[in-house]
C-alpha cells in the first residue's frame, strides 16, 4: 500500500516536472515577454475613429499625407480627395497586426529585415504614421515574408517581429488619389462629337438605347467603316475612366486643348473632355453640364469635382478619347459589275 501511494507521489511529480519544462521550452521560444498574437500597436483598434492623418514616407525622400476633412480625406500634396477605401484598409491592417513571432533586436541587423530608421536613401522600409489627437502611432513596415506577412517594428521600439496581415504600402502621392474621373455605362450614351486633333470632325451617335451600333457622320466618298461596331468602342471609353495623377489647371496662361470630345446621354448628360499634352504627359480638363432636368444634379457633383483640375490619363486611352476618323475606316470594295447574259 505504502509503495503504491509512492509511486502514485512520484508519477505527480515526474508530470509536474514536465508540465514545467514544456512551459519554459515555450516561454524561450517565444522570446523574452512576448506572445504570439500580441497587438503590435496597442490602443490603435480603440482609437481608429480618431485618426486625423495618415504620414508615410521612406528614406529617399518620398512621403505622403493623407488628412480626413469633414466627410472624405484628402491627399495634402495634391489638395485631391483621397481614395477611402485605400485609407481604411491601411488603418485596419495596422490596427490588427500582431506578432507571428519575435525578431531581432539589434539595431545593426535591421538592415537584413527592412526594419532601420528611414534616415537614409537607402533605407528599404516606410515609416508609417497614424495620427490622432492624443497619440501618434508609429511603424516601420519592412520587407515582405511569403503573402501574409511582413517585418515590422513600433517606431522608436528596439524589437522587430514577423507580423501579420501583410503591411505593403507606398509613399508616391499620386497611389493615394481617388483615381475615378467617371464611370458611366454604354448604354447611356446617345451621342459623340470629336475634333481630333488631326483630321475632320465627325459625330458618333443612335437614336435609340435599343440600338446595338453607332452610326458615322460625314463618311467620305469611298470609305467605309473597319466594321459596324467599330465606332462603339469610342462610347465605351466612359467606363470606370481612371486617372494617374492631377494637377491644378493654370489660370494665368491656360493652354489651348489640341482636341475636344463632347458626350451626351439620353437623359441629358453633357461631358467635354478637353485634351493636351505636355511633353509624354496626356491631360484632359472635364466640363459637365446638363441640357435635361433629369441629370441637373448629376452635372453639377461631377462638375463641381472637374473644375480647376487637369487628369493625366495613359496615352493609349488619351489616342482613343480623341480618335481621328480615318482610324475606324478602310476603303470601300468596288461594286462588281454584273455580267452580261450571254446572248
Amino acid at each position: 500500500m505504502i509503495n503504491q501511494r509512492r509511486t502514485v507521489v512520484l508519477l505527480a511529480v515526474a508530470v509536474a516536472v514536465i508540465a514545467g519544462a514544456m512551459l519554459l521550452a515555450s516561454q524561450r521560444n517565444r522570446g523574452p515577454g512576448t506572445l504570439a498574437g500580441q497587438t503590435v500597436l496597442p490602443g490603435l483598434r480603440d482609437a481608429l475613429n480618431d485618426v486625423t492623418e495618415l504620414r508615410i514616407a521612406r528614406g529617399d525622400g518620398t512621403h505622403v499625407t493623407v488628412r480626413k476633412r469633414d466627410s472624405d480625406w484628402v491627399v495634402v500634396e495634391r489638395d485631391f480627395p483621397a481614395d477611402p477605401g485605400k485609407v481604411r484598409k491601411l488603418l485596419l491592417d495596422m490596427a490588427s497586426l500582431s506578432v507571428v513571432e519575435e525578431k531581432t533586436s539589434d539595431p545593426a541587423s535591421y538592415a537584413r529585415i527592412g526594419v532601420e530608421d528611414v534616415t537614409s536613401a537607402t533605407s528599404g522600409g516606410t515609416r508609417i504614421e497614424a495620427v490622432t489627437p492624443k497619440k501618434t502611432f508609429g511603424l516601420i513596415a519592412g520587407d515582405p515574408s511569403g503573402t501574409k506577412n511582413s517585418y515590422v517594428r513600433e517606431a522608436g521600439a528596439k524589437t522587430s517581429y514577423l507580423a501579420t496581415p501583410q503591411i505593403r504600402t507606398d509613399a508616391d502621392p499620386k497611389r493615394w488619389l481617388d483615381r475615378t474621373i467617371v464611370d458611366i455605362p454604354q448604354d447611356r450614351v446617345k451621342e459623340i462629337a470629336l475634333k481630333p486633333a488631326k483630321g475632320r470632325a465627325y459625330t458618333v451617335s443612335r437614336e435609340k438605347k435599343e440600338q446595338t451600333d453607332f452610326t458615322v457622320s460625314d463618311i467620305p466618298k469611298g470609305m467605309e467603316l473597319t466594321s459596324a461596331s467599330a465606332p462603339n468602342s469610342i462610347a465605351s471609353e466612359l467606363m470606370s475612366l481612371t486617372l494617374d495623377d492631377v494637377r491644378k489647371a493654370p489660370t494665368d496662361k491656360p493652354a489651348k486643348p489640341e482636341a475636344s470630345t463632347t458626350f451626351r446621354t439620353f437623359d441629358g448628360l453633357e461631358l467635354q473632355f478637353d485634351g493636351l499634352k505636355d511633353g509624354d504627359r496626356h491631360y484632359i480638363a472635364v466640363t459637365a453640364r446638363s441640357t435635361a432636368k433629369d441629370s441637373e444634379a448629376e452635372a453639377q457633383k461631377l462638375d463641381a469635382r472637374f473644375k480647376g483640375w487637369q487628369f493625366e490619363i495613359p496615352g493609349y486611352k488619351y489616342d482613343l478619347l480623341f480618335r481621328p476618323q480615318e482610324e475606324l475606316l478602310v476603303k470601300s470594295e468596288p461594286e462588281k459589275k454584273k455580267s452580261k447574259p450571254a446572248t
